[in-house]
């Protein structure tokens, strides 16, 4: 097994989505108005909530070769159908641009990409 360069901390990868969320509703608040702030949390949130599923699944692939049961493979397909759902919604409901919620769902992959930034730039350690 090959491990990656850079070890993934999911809480250092959470903590960041969390900023970077908080301050993009804040900063999105101040530009665009409360609807399209609405829309980022929004997006903010399903994002935070896909990756930590992600997290969870790959935890639950455990060592030993066992994989998750039947209801984790159903969730993924369905959760897409909900996040569509709630999609919708918004920017039906509050009026909110679709764009503001698109980068929203986008503040995971900032933080996956700054954590991964974070441990190509973090001092090597010899073993």
């Amino acid at each position: 097994m090959t491990t990656l360069p850079v070890d993934l901390s999911v809480t250092r990868i959470t903590r960041t989505a969390l900023i970077l969320g908080a301050a993009g509703v804040i900063g999105t608040w101040l530009e665009a108005g409360p609807r399209n702030a609405a829309g980022f949390l929004i997006g903010a949130l399903l994002s935070l909530i896909t990756i930590r599923s992600w997290f969870k699944l790959a935890g639950d692939l455990d060592t030993d070769g066992s994989v998750p049961g039947g209801g984790a493979a159903i969730f993924l397909v369905l959760r897409y159908v909900l996040i569509a759902g709630v999609i919708y919604a918004t920017i039906r409901i509050l009026k909110s641009s679709p764009a503001m919620l698109i980068v929203g769902l986008l503040v995971s992959f900032a933080a996956v990409l700054l954590d991964l930034l974070f441990g190509l730039m973090a001092p090597k350690v010899s073993k």
